[in-house]
């Protein structure tokens, strides 16, 4: 029999407790990163801020490791969603990756603790697990259609390295531009430099 609304199974009242507990831990989690940066994040700090012991912590995430990757798992989730959102701007696979690489541009200045701690985490188990590389991996994939249109002639895999290559750089003056270093791009020439790389990189492979 196929279950009806009312006679499909529901949560327990213990289930919806964590969920309700994992996700004000989340929140508590990344709003002191805000605030604070990923390095100041305690677990005892977090385990006042949502009123638990801190033996109750480690009843909703494995450990702190635990903790940073899925904290990590959001923040890529709503990059992944600007990304997309990006991507969507344009048709022309050049003007695609301009979109999509000032959109990376906007979501680290917008949300830049976050976005920082996705590279300033320091886990105490160098391996990630499959579902953290899966989402790190899948941010690529909003270059795929437009490397293809460039680089009809090219294996994937040669179509995966420029992209990589290029997202490296893009990243690389996002980071130096952002800290707002001696040998940083001005940030009201930010924008307009990453146009100007992407162009140029599109115009090479293109060629």
């Amino acid at each position: 029999m196929t279950d009806t609304p009312d006679t499909a199974a529901k949560p327990s009242a213990t289930t919806r407790r964590r969920e309700a507990q994992f996700e004000a831990l989340m929140q508590a989690a990344e709003a002191r990163i805000v605030a604070d940066g990923v390095a100041a994040l305690k677990a005892r700090d977090l385990a006042g801020d949502i009123g638990i012991a801190l033996g109750g912590l480690y009843n909703i995430v494995a450990d702190m490791d635990d903790l940073m990757l899925r904290l990590a798992q959001r923040t890529m989730g709503r990059l992944d969603a600007a990304l997309e959102a990006g991507a969507a701007t344009a048709d022309e696979p050049a003007a695609q990756l301009q979109a999509i690489a000032l959109a990376y541009y906007d979501f680290a200045r917008q949300n830049l603790q976050l976005w920082r701690a996705l590279f300033e985490m320091r886990l105490k188990n160098p391996d990630l697990p499959e579902w953290n590389v899966a989402a790190q991996l899948g941010l690529f994939r909003h270059m795929n259609t437009p490397m293809s249109g460039l680089m009809p002639d090219k294996s994937e895999m040669e179509r995966t390295l420029v992209a990589r290559t290029l997202f490296a750089a893009v990243h690389g003056i996002v980071v130096i531009g952002l800290e707002e270093r001696l040998i940083a791009v001005p940030p009201q020439a930010l924008a307009a430099q990453i146009r100007w790389l992407v162009r140029a990189a599109c115009k090479d492979v293109s060629a």
